[in-house]
């Protein structure tokens, strides 16, 4: 899965607007911030911050289209809204008689997104994976604020990356500077931190400082990133300066296995301090991220992590390549060149 699929709760389907309320509720008790209800509904918007789509006979705020897949006539009409509406969601029953696929392939390279009802978390994956592109959104269709809940781990996942080891080199110290801490609003565990690095085309796994060094205490929600000039991976594989994050903006936490889940910063703490060049190499070319020269500071390895202040030239650690360069943050396939 991608970061910028989008999740809607349908919370329009009951009669009884205590319902309604109910699953609006879940959804926001879930982290999902986008809700279906009905134009009687507008009292609702007072309970929690959140964007209302409003259901009128199918038509959907935002120009999107309701379309209940009962027969081929009926994937027709959605098959001829293809870049002629901002989006349609889809529901039916049963993708068999309908296949989803079908529908993927029509409206890519077109404008119109596709969204697909969803009743389980294990459909909704599916449905973001077919066709390997997969849906643009889900829609939870459920008739229970419990069974909402239950997408929690959807809303917090996303893509898996492939991660690297590669071979440390050297360590030197540099000059003093500005480093950046990022503390988030989760909790991350050994293993589990954030891609920062020098060149958009590395970026190594910094761990958070989830063990304790008996120097002091584990501050499992922070990751001691680097210098300011560092990109850090965040959502839908854009890249931010380090020096950029403020309070309030997403990033992603990565593990040593590549999963990844969102966050959000709480705070960023930019203070100066001394500074170690790190090199490494994956047998071809070299690689380098500044960092605070501090035992709390920890690189990821496929054994676990070790400190900066205990690294040594052949000792392996991971990270991601990825090839082109960066324009705004945005991947761009260019020849850039960063040393």
């Amino acid at each position: 899965m991608v970061l910028s699929k989008e999740i809607i709760v349908r919370a329009d389907v009951s009669d009884d607007k205590g319902k309604r309320k109910e699953m609006l509720l879940s959804a926001l008790e879930s982290g999902i911030t986008k809700v279906m209800l009905r134009k009687e509904d507008s009292d609702l918007s007072t309970l929690g911050s959140f964007e209302m789509l409003i259901n009128d006979n199918g038509k959907v705020t935002g120009g999107l289209e309701l379309i209940e897949l009962k027969s081929p006539k009926d994937q027709d009409h959605a098959m001829s809204l293809a870049g002629k509406s901002n989006g349609v969601i889809l529901s039916t029953k049963d993708w068999a008689v309908i296949p989803l696929e079908n529908l993927i392939a029509r409206f890519k390279g077109t404008n119109t997104k596709v969204l697909a009802c969803a009743s389980s978390p294990d459909d909704a994956k599916l449905y973001l994976q077919t066709l390997e592109k997969g849906v643009d959104g889900i829609v939870i269709d459920v008739d229970d604020g419990n069974k909402v809940r239950a997408f929690t781990s959807l809303v917090q996942s996303s893509e898996r990356l492939d991660l690297v080891e590669l071979e440390v080199l050297s360590l030197k110290n540099v000059e003093m500077g500005d480093r950046v801490c990022i503390d988030t609003v989760s909790m991350m565990k050994p293993g589990e931190g954030m891609l920062i690095g020098s060149q958009a085309s590395c970026m190594f796994l910094v761990q958070s400082e989830s063990e304790d060094n008996g120097y002091v205490a584990a501050r499992p929600f922070r990751v001691n990133a680097g210098a300011v000039h560092a990109y850090v991976h965040g959502p839908g594989g854009r890249t931010k300066y380090l020096g950029e994050l403020k309070s309030g903006d997403q990033v992603v936490l990565v593990d040593s296995q590549g999963n990844t889940r969102l966050s959000a910063v709480g705070r960023c703490k930019i203070e100066q301090r001394p500074f170690l060049l790190l090199e490494a190499t994956d047998g071809k070319d070299r690689y380098t991220t500044i960092l605070q020269n501090a035992e709390t500071v920890r690189m990821v390895g496929l054994n676990g992590s070790i400190s900066v202040s205990s690294l040594k030239a052949g000792d392996k650690v991971l990270a991601r390549l990825e090839s082109g360069g960066r324009h705004f943050g945005m991947k761009i396939e260019e020849t850039i060149k960063e040393i």
